[in-house]
């Protein structure tokens, strides 16, 4: 019996895993066209209207003015930048700068961590797009691997902060440096939704900064075939999002048209994920984004920092808060725990805005 389109990808997946390159490899190795496991299927190409403008928040503004800011961005179109946040601009650019600097060490350097089973706290791989399950491949299905290499770190179950020797000292320092001062903007992020919210008595804290990923996106010879990184919508509460100047990532409006989100010096991203979306009862929006790759020369990294209750284990239930369950405006979820929602997501194959539908109180 001849292999199935399946087994070849899982092959070829296999073979790729195994070179222990990622993607730099490839690009280490002259590729002049693109493999076939990267290949999108229909060119990422961004509305005609430019760059989207999206809104700020200046966070030296009077509180109530910054938390009405806050709460039309996440109203409106789910993403927004925070300006004088009080992370140091030094803290970003040395995080931004160690990522960039780990994944271009010699390959005889890196190789020995790839692997896509986490290492203790550290996963560093090329991480595969899950595809829907009993669903065979066909011309309109997303590419196996998304054009980008990835440093995750884990740092729940981890009480004196996650073990990161595997990494090299000045990125173990970076990352850790940047991790505490994003988790301080975290929890006055979260302080901020919760009254834009109105529930002063059920606020969104405590909420922790449980994982944080960190993406690096070489250069590609054909960037127009390829995606950095699927579209999705995150399954947060919220991500805080920091991006290097390369630029790419792209939002969808509601007319289906993607944007660009240019970089914004001195700002960093936040976007709200389906778990607030949830949690809000609809009032916030989650967007849908997704990565493209802007240049054959030059890569891109950013570091995303995903926020969730604080609690969030196989027997804690999340859903509308009660504040917010109204005649008028019904719960629009059940309860669901936070594996149900990881759990569905693998069903669909990546996150997609109909992520929530499963769970929807019909």
């Amino acid at each position: 019996m001849a292999p199935s389109v399946a087994d070849h990808d899982a092959l070829a997946v296999f073979e790729f895993h195994e070179s222990r390159g990622g993607v730099r490899g490839l690009v280490e190795s002259g590729v002049t066209t693109v493999p076939p496991l990267f290949l999108a299927p229909v060119a990422p190409v961004s509305s005609a209207a430019g760059n989207f403008s999206i809104p700020s928040v200046d966070l030296s503004l009077p509180r109530p003015h910054a938390a009405a800011l806050v709460r039309a961005a996440a109203r409106s179109c789910g993403i927004f930048q925070v300006t004088n946040h009080g992370v140091p601009a030094g803290t970003v650019e040395s995080a931004l700068s160690e990522v960039r600097a780990f994944n271009e060490q010699p390959f005889a350097a890196r190789s020995p961590l790839y692997s896509v089973t986490p290492i203790g706290a550290v996963t560093y791989a090329t991480i595969p797009i899950p595809r829907p399950r009993d669903v065979q491949p066909a011309a309109t299905t997303p590419p196996l691997m998304s054009w980008r290499d990835s440093l995750i770190v884990r740092f729940d179950h981890h009480p004196g902060g996650p073990d990161l020797r595997i990494l090299p000292p000045a990125c173990q320092e970076s990352l850790l440096e940047y991790h505490r001062s994003v988790t301080r903007l975290g929890k006055e992020i979260a302080g901020l939704l919760s009254e834009g919210l109105g529930v002063e008595a059920e606020r969104l804290e405590p909420v922790e900064g449980h994982l944080m990923q960190c993406h690096y996106h070489p250069p590609c010879p054909e960037p127009e075939r390829v995606l950095g990184s699927r579209e999705h919508t995150d399954a947060s509460l919220f991500t805080v999002l920091a991006q290097d100047g390369v630029g790419g990532l792209q939002v969808r409006l509601d007319d289906g048209e993607w944007v660009d989100v240019a970089p914004a010096a001195g700002a960093v991203l936040v976007n709200i994920g389906d778990v607030l979306k949830v949690v809000s009862n609809d009032a916030y929006e989650s967007v849908e984004h997704r990565v493209v790759i802007k240049s054959a020369n030059e890569p891109r990294v950013s570091i995303a920092l995903f926020f969730n209750p604080a609690n969030h284990g196989e027997s804690d239930f999340f859903g509308p808060l009660p504040a917010l369950v109204t005649p008028e405006k019904p719960a629009q979820y059940r309860s669901l725990t936070w594996r149900e929602m990881l759990n569905n997501r693998m069903e669909l194959g990546h996150a997609k805005p109909s992520s929530l539908d499963h769970f929807k109180v019909t």
